[in-house]
């Protein structure tokens, strides 16, 4: 997989599945995939605004000009950065898990947009979402548009003669993570399940769902892996995603055992066995998901306290570099 390169824009995977990358796969920096078969197409994911999805439409239109409409979008999971250019696909089937769909219900958009200009006004949340994104994206103009079906398991249909098969594999990094499977191309389409070179976010857990994804992917036949961040990898990048998971779970207990606090253990936990990864901040969130699971819930931070550590890590992490 390396060997392909981690370059800006579409990636032929061949037999008509393609994948849409965006380096470096930090913070919005969002991958998609598409398949077309028979005349008939499925895109996984849209992206995080309304430039940046138009550019990756107008190439997969290119790549496949037989293609008049896009007749399936799959949302991996809630998060803006793979649902809010839903709007440029509006008639398209869009399939969501249901609790992909009841997130996207609960958190449109046009919340986004008002974010992006109030931001002064919204705390540490505000500071942070301006530092991470109001240079590289333009959140004006964004509406709402929800999945127009959800599934609860697993769901299977086709492409022309191509069988895609969908499973649920959350909670895990959010409530409703799905992974789109094409065994006949042997390529999966991971979302967020799948961060490559980048450290992921676990905002939901339980961290051991996440694992489960990982092995459930390393028991089928595949060959390509398009991550939701990061370069285009195989089961080498869900294993090493894996040991990641393993390794911090078992950091974190230490420290949750021993009393440390939880902004305390997010310093002290060494993530030099990842080192080169993008975006090691979010070390400070999975932390903060993993007290919350070890202490049955009890454990809770807010959010002003959570987006306070990341800016602190992210500007203790730059100038250690």
């Amino acid at each position: 997989m390396a060997a392909r390169g981690f370059t800006k824009g579409l990636h032929d995977l061949g037999n008509g599945c393609f994948a849409w990358l965006q380096p470096n796969g930090g913070w919005g920096y969002s991958n998609s995939g598409l398949v077309v078969d028979s005349g008939q197409s499925m895109i996984v994911d849209t992206l995080y605004d309304l430039p940046k999805t138009r550019e990756m439409l107008a190439a997969y239109r290119a790549a496949a000009p037989a293609i008049r409409n896009f007749d399936i979008v799959l949302n991996s999971h809630a998060n803006g950065d793979h649902t809010y250019g839903n709007q440029l696909v509006a008639g398209a089937r869009i399939i969501a898990t249901r609790a992909a769909a009841e997130d996207m219900a609960a958190r449109r958009p046009e919340e986004r947009t008002q974010l992006m200009r109030d931001w002064r006004t919204r705390g540490a949340y505000g500071e942070w979402a301006h530092e991470t994104y109001a240079r590289d994206f333009d959140f004006e103009g964004l509406v709402y548009t929800p999945a127009t079906e959800s599934f609860e398991k697993e769901m299977t249909f086709r492409v022309g003669t191509k069988e895609v098969h969908l499973v649920n594999v959350g909670p895990a990094h959010t409530r409703g993570d799905m992974l789109a499977y094409v065994p006949a191309d042997r390529v999966v389409y991971t979302g967020d399940i799948v961060f490559a070179d980048v450290h992921p976010a676990i905002w939901a857990g339980p961290i051991a769902n996440w694992i489960a994804a990982c092995d459930l992917m390393l028991g089928w036949d595949i060959e390509t892996v398009v991550p939701g961040h990061g370069p285009l990898t195989d089961k080498n990048g869900v294993r090493q995603l894996r040991e990641y998971f393993v390794y911090i779970a078992a950091e974190t207990r230490r420290r949750f055992d021993a009393g440390m606090s939880e902004a305390e253990a997010a310093i002290d936990i060494s993530l030099d066995a990842f080192r080169g990864w993008a975006d090691p901040e979010r070390i400070v969130i999975n932390v903060s998901t993993l007290y919350a699971e070890f202490s049955g819930g009890r454990h809770r931070t807010k959010p002003e306290d959570l987006y306070t550590r990341l800016r602190r890590y992210t500007r203790e992490a730059k100038a250690r570099r």
